[in-house]
């Protein structure tokens, strides 16, 4: 999840597609956040034409909503809307509490909201590329065999929470709008904003982690960021139809917005800094890359209009006032470098970091000095009904224990803020 706060700064930048022909403005329009949404969702969908020259956001007086409720609660949220807007349905779903982040604290959050009786869903940008996941063996977790990896653990985790009731989405979170001046609704305060529907929700519970890129950034990059450099395919990728792109990255995450990205792309380079084919070919050991699908790497490398640099590492983003306009890249052995032309530059490491993953919440929460989220001793923020858990924390102890407590800590919170009660209800009564 994250990193897709960038797609409305993109889409002003962008209005010509080709972002020849226009001059860099700092100044934006102050917009309400659900109107930056439908800005980014319309600029997103706009697959037809390959130059946009205008853009005019839809009457919000135009929209049509339809309500659907369902008599089935274990299966089905407790209702469903629709945002008609000449682009398609906006799926809406209204939810007690929506969680995003699919690691041990956000399940543990998510069993515990749902033994509650409280209709939950997880949102889940990748369930193979967070910290447990590429874990090769856990040998500290209370009652778990030696032997067992941590993606065998996440997804018990992940199942046990699901039988409970619990909603799974695999979805990437762009924007959160969390206080009533900002939703309209004094209901459902909580607003999670992704490609494909919103979540309504009365509490919100952000469990990211922390495997964001840390470190000196690449020349170039910081100063493109939102002009060519993006972070999230999912959110740009419609920017660059018939465009060469360039993605930097192993990482199962890099691979799979490059396959996103061959859906516009004339060309998507594929940079990568190891020697991936032999990998691919068995040469190395599975166990010593977790953070790769092979499986993935190998559709992505058999797209025609994907273009493989192995052993090669990104070394600049050149870019002018229009925007990206190359990679520089040094391919392994060479004493020179390369220029690749592209106009949008996907960065995403080799294998993340350990930064917490809050560029999704827009300064909504307050962090500390080094990233990550303030909480009190019931994991709630800065602000009432949204609370935090795990890695996204950035404690010095992270543990996948430490990330469950995280979560069963804060889902008794909420369960007693949403049922304005006094005293924690203990979770005694097992069913």
């Amino acid at each position: 999840m994250g990193y897709c706060y960038h797609t409305i700064q993109t889409a002003q930048l962008h209005h010509n597609n080709k972002r020849r022909h226009h001059k860099k403005n700092n100044n934006t329009t102050t917009m309400s956040s659900i109107q930056q949404f439908l800005l980014g969702l319309l600029l997103s969908s706009l697959t037809a034409t390959k130059t946009v020259s205008s853009f005019h956001l839809p009457s919000t007086a135009s929209f049509q909503i339809r309500t659907r409720h369902h008599a089935n609660k274990s299966s089905s949220p407790r209702s469903t809307s629709s945002l008609q807007m000449g682009l398609g349905e906006m799926e809406v779903l209204e939810y007690d509490v929506a969680i995003i982040g699919g690691g041990p604290a956000g399940c543990t959050c998510a069993l515990y909201t749902s033994r509650a009786d409280l209709k939950t869903i997880i949102l889940d940008k990748n369930p193979a590329t967070g910290a447990l996941a590429i874990t090769s063996h856990i040998a500290n977790y209370p009652g778990v065999d030696r032997t067992m990896s941590g993606g065998e653990l996440l997804d018990q985790m992940r199942v046990q929470a699901i039988q409970y009731g619990t909603r799974y989405e695999k979805a990437q979170v762009f924007m959160i709008d969390v206080k009533e001046e900002e939703t309209g609704d004094s209901t459902y305060t909580k607003c999670v904003y992704t490609p494909d529907f919103t979540i309504k929700a009365r509490s919100l519970v952000l469990a990211t982690g922390a495997m964001g890129r840390v470190g000196k950034p690449f020349p170039g990059e910081k100063e493109l960021l939102g002009s060519g450099v993006s972070y999230c395919a999912t959110c740009d990728g419609a920017f660059y139809r018939d465009s060469e792109v360039a993605v930097y990255g192993a990482s199962t995450e890099a691979i799979e917005e490059a396959m996103f990205l061959t859906k516009f792309a004339s060309t998507v380079h594929w940079v990568v800094p190891t020697d991936i084919e032999k990998e691919l070919q068995g040469g190395m050991d599975v166990e010593k890359n977790k953070i790769m699908d092979h499986d993935e790497a190998m559709q992505l490398m058999s797209c025609p209009n994907v273009k493989l640099w192995t052993k090669t590492k990104l070394v600049e983003v050149i870019g002018d006032f229009n925007g990206v306009t190359g990679v520089r890249v040094n391919h392994r052995g060479s004493d020179d470098d390369e220029v690749i032309p592209v106009e949008g530059a996907f960065i995403y490491g080799n294998g993340g970091g350990s930064k917490p993953i809050t560029d999704f919440c827009q300064s909504k929460v307050e962090l500390d000095e080094a990233g990550g989220v303030i909480v009190d001793e019931s994991m709630m923020t800065s602000v009432s009904g949204v609370y935090a858990v795990g890695d996204i924390r950035n404690t010095d102890y992270k543990q996948v224990v430490v990330a469950a407590s995280d979560g069963c800590i804060a889902a008794m919170a909420v369960e007693k803020f949403l049922n304005n009660r006094k005293m924690v209800k203990v979770d005694w009564i097992h069913r």
